[in-house]
């Protein structure tokens, strides 16, 4: 009985470097499948958003999926603590491509919206369960060289993606609708590989949702992208729905925090906010994610309609960014691994995250192709460099029962930003490309319906335009797209200043092991023996005098009739000393006798 109770908790299965390799296919499938959408969807979006309903709601289009995926991401990681990593991830993957689907059919914006919308949901599961499986399978010391292949998978699919939609975009005989359509055969194929090497031990987890914390979390949140959104364009900043909103947003935050305190199974602990990695790493992930998704959603706009490039030539300018990025991540996961030093590598790259975003706002019209290569190139650099390491320090930093909570909660952050940048981003272009097309217009003398609020077509149609008016809204795009690209300067450098105060902490090199009790030595049972059997003689020797220990001891029996000294005796004779016995035999094994050699009969 007693070497049972101080028996040693059984370690985490620890998974060859194969066994990794094949889990990892499945995540990067999947991965892949999900990205390849996104970037597809990216640089053919000027050309849907145009045919459907006007470059004026191109950012609400984008936002749909980011606010889906903002809010769903803590929840995936949460569920997936009650049903299982596996499940909950080809879940993800189904509701993915249902709404892919979807999307391809929509009619009218309403559609394409809400598809989009659905399409979040399944993203935010897909990126935030790949990243607390690998957290559960690789050790942090390892997993330097794994957040590698992941980043190679976005740099592929990035690569991949602009090509694909800009040839399907430029395909007559297939139309843009075939941008979502692609994505379902590498979801079929990710899901049968997902179902063959995915094998995760089954986990007994004494958990439940977070339903208040799920429900104030994400009307935060909704509130919030609503009015970054809407703000400005459909109602004017100083109005009633802005104060609403605003209101709705604070008041959904503080309930959310109520809620998360008294959760039984909150989906952000708020032990987690007294982590100081964790913190920071969530600060400086959130202003990653408003510089990427910032940048990436409004460079094809620059392209194709600044630039007048085709959606392939929009799609091709993209790989210098591509390939830095991947050549980044790569090579800092390997020297990390090698090293075990990693906190560099968020510094250094979020301040050549705010030089590229600066450098780009530096374009014009007449700007070569080669220094747009050149300046994308900067900011892929910076990006590989900081956005896998950034969750493998959150990672490194928490206890092993916070691994999904952590990740999904460094993944929320990550998305809030880039929800936030692109729907802070796209108001910033609206209100910018309005006032200086009224300008501009005013100043030539030129008259159209609408002024500054003319509603433009897909990046073709602008090109058509007679001369004046194409060099007016050409010019007007880019001194907005100027104010895009300088606004993210500063953000780049906050989330800079959150990574500089980051503590390097150690990587640990072996999975932590599962919370329990630690096995005591030979030394420590025979003093604990001995302990015991001191307490049990001082009880005995006791004259029944008021006594700490006597009543103590005492309070070990059931209450009954007899006196305190009398119970106190009981114990030691029937408990304490039975136990001091047995510790002290498991300890020191039976000696020899000195003259026959033999053991004592």
């Amino acid at each position: 009985m007693v070497a049972q109770t101080y028996a040693a908790a059984p370690a985490r299965r620890q998974y060859t470097h194969r066994e990794i390799l094949e889990v990892m296919s499945g995540l990067m499938l999947a991965m892949l499948t999900s990205m390849i959408s996104t970037s597809v969807v990216g640089t053919a979006l000027p050309t849907i958003v145009g045919e459907l309903g006007g470059q004026d709601q191109y950012s609400w289009v984008a936002s749909a999926t980011m606010l889906t995926m903002t809010v769903s991401t803590p929840l995936w990681g949460k569920l997936s603590d009650l049903w299982g990593r596996k499940l909950l991830f080809q879940s993800a993957l189904g509701l993915f491509v249902a709404a892919s689907l979807v999307a391809g059919l929509s009619q009218n914006m309403g559609q394409l919206i809400a598809a989009r919308a659905v399409q979040g949901l399944g993203v935010g599961g897909l990126s935030a369960l790949a990243q607390v499986i690998l957290g559960d399978i690789v050790p942090p010391r390892e997993r330097g060289r794994y957040s590698g292949y992941m980043g190679a998978v976005f740099g592929i699919s990035t690569v991949a993606g602009p090509l694909l939609g800009g040839f399907i975009v430029d395909t007559d005989w297939l139309g843009w609708r075939w941008c979502f359509y692609v994505v379902v055969p590498f979801a079929v194929v990710a899901f049968a590989v997902i179902q063959r090497v995915l094998r995760l031990p089954k986990v007994k987890r004494n958990t439940s949702i977070d339903i208040w914390g799920a429900t104030t979390i994400t009307a935060s949140a909704s509130a919030l992208m609503l009015l970054l959104t809407l703000g400005g364009n459909q109602f004017e900043w100083n109005s009633f729905w802005t104060y609403f909103l605003a209101a709705v947003s604070l008041l959904m935050l503080a309930l959310s925090v109520l809620a998360e305190r008294t959760a039984r199974n909150p989906i952000l602990p708020p032990r987690l906010f007294r982590n100081r990695t964790f913190v920071l790493t969530s600060v400086a992930s959130l202003f990653v994610g408003m510089a990427m998704f910032g940048a990436m959603i409004y460079l094809p706009q620059y392209l194709q309609i600044v630039k007048g490039l085709s959606p392939t030539e929009s799609g091709l300018m993209t790989l210098p960014m591509v390939v830095a990025l991947f050549l980044a991540g790569v090579v800092s996961g390997k020297i990390v691994t090698q090293t075990g030093k990693w906190k560099i590598f968020p510094v250094v790259g979020l301040l050549i995250v705010a030089v590229g975003l600066f450098l780009l706002s530096r374009l014009h019209v007449d700007s070569s192709e080669w220094l747009i290569g050149a300046d994308v190139a900067v900011l892929g650099i910076g990006l590989g460099l900081s956005m896998q390491m950034l969750i493998l320090a959150a990672q490194n930093g928490s206890e092993m029962r916070d691994m999904a909570s952590t990740t999904s909660g460094v993944s929320f952050f990550r998305s809030l930003g880039g929800a936030v940048g692109v729907a802070a981003f796209g108001a910033i272009l609206t209100n910018r490309l309005r006032d200086e097309m009224t300008s501009m217009l005013a100043a030539a003398h030129i008259k159209v319906p609408g002024g500054g609020s003319v509603k433009l077509g897909s990046p073709g149609a602008i090109q058509h335009l007679p001369g004046p008016i194409k060099h007016i809204v050409l010019e007007a795009f880019t001194r907005g797209l100027e104010t895009v690209f300088l606004v993210g300067v500063p953000i780049a450098l906050l989330g800079f200043v959150a990574a500089l105060f980051l503590k390097e902490l150690p990587l640990r090199t072996n999975q932590a092991p599962a919370p329990g009790p630690k096995p005591l030595s030979k030394d420590d049972l025979v003093l604990a023996g001995l302990l015991l059997e001191l307490i049990s003689q001082r009880i005995e020797r006791m004259n029944g005098r008021p006594s700490a220990l006597l009543s103590a001891v005492a309070g070990m029996a059931p209450p009954d009739d007899r006196s305190e000294r009398e119970r106190a005796r009981t114990v030691a004779q029937t408990v304490l000393r039975p136990t001091s016995r047995a510790l002290i035999a498991q300890a020191t094994p039976p000696h020899k006798d000195l003259v026959t050699g033999g053991v004592p009969q």
